[in-house]
């Protein structure tokens, strides 16, 4: 397109149609709720823009000119083009409707969301939620997805993020586990015990190391990178699993079996999404229910 060679506004060409439609410049001023001289103005302004005469001026009347017939089924299209944008635009602002994609741990995205989008069905059933359910931080910046509920807060300059309250990790057991091997009392039970990890087992071990645990290899034969892969194997009852206590809140048949000398392991929660988006009413929607609800 030849932007250069479109040297009028929308406002010269909508007096120009009005001016049509009424039948004259003082009727047409009423309608748009302008001043007559200011309407003649925008007329002229837009024949002098195209380089064409659109009205003769018989006495105290204007008469299309061939020129201006030929133009007016364009500007028709134009006026039409405008008023579906503007009802458009007014739909908008009544409903909130669209795509977004939430991206989530898959703990998160299996005990956690569930529930909150429920509630956000019920208030806003025409957007359509998609949860992209990874335990890799998501690149927003190359929307994999809209927002993304984190453990770590961004580092990039161009992502929005909101610090909510965060959880703590526990130890937790069956009640079939603990039948068979008993309930640790001590840290140094817990070496005897069998432990369900995930598959990177060294920073694993580290963690727990910093948190007053001093376990190897051995104390790991089950691992898995799906957390709730591991948590319903802890479920089963077949062996110790680390949870967020949101989570292990929410799920029966796990007791938590912290022995004193361990401590908690803290589960921070960021929700991101990119500072554009943002501005987005759906998007912002979604973010602002997130905060409120996993504030909870």
């Amino acid at each position: 397109m030849d932007w250069r060679s479109i040297s009028f506004d929308w406002n010269q060409v909508r007096a120009f149609l009005a001016t049509v439609e009424e039948g004259s410049l003082s009727a047409a001023a009423r309608v748009l709720g302008q001043a007559q001289p200011t309407l003649g103005r925008q007329v002229t302004a837009l024949e002098e823009a195209l380089g064409v005469t659109l009205f003769d001026r018989v006495g105290k009347s204007l008469v299309l000119t061939p020129s201006g017939v030929d133009l007016l089924d364009h500007v028709r299209d134009m006026g039409e083009a405008a008023t579906r944008i503007s009802l458009a635009a007014a739909g908008q602002s009544q409903e909130i409707a669209g795509d977004v994609r939430i991206s989530a741990a898959d703990s998160t995205a299996a005990y956690i969301l569930p529930d909150i989008l429920a509630d956000l069905r019920a208030q806003a059933p025409a957007i359509r939620i998609e949860i992209s359910v990874s335990n890799e931080i998501s690149d927003l910046r190359r929307r994999e997805a809209d927002i993304a509920i984190r453990h770590v807060p961004p580092k990039e300059p161009d992502l929005v993020a909101r610090k909510l309250p965060g959880s703590m990790g526990h130890l937790y057991a069956a009640p079939s586990y603990l039948a068979r091997y008993g309930r640790p009392q001590t840290v140094d039970d817990l070496i005897d015990h069998i432990f369900i990890g995930v598959d990177q087992t060294d920073r694993m071990i580290e963690v727990l190391r910093q948190h007053g645990l001093n376990l190897g290899h051995t104390n790991f034969p089950l691992l898995s990178s799906n957390t709730v892969a591991i948590w319903e194997m802890v479920r089963k009852g077949l062996g110790i699993g680390i949870m967020s206590e949101q989570i292990a809140s929410r799920t029966e048949s796990v007791e938590k079996i912290d022995p004193p000398g361990f401590l908690p392991i803290p589960v921070p929660v960021w929700l991101t999404t990119h500072q554009e988006l943002h501005t987005s009413r759906r998007i912002r929607l979604v973010f602002d229910f997130l905060v409120e609800r996993l504030s909870a």
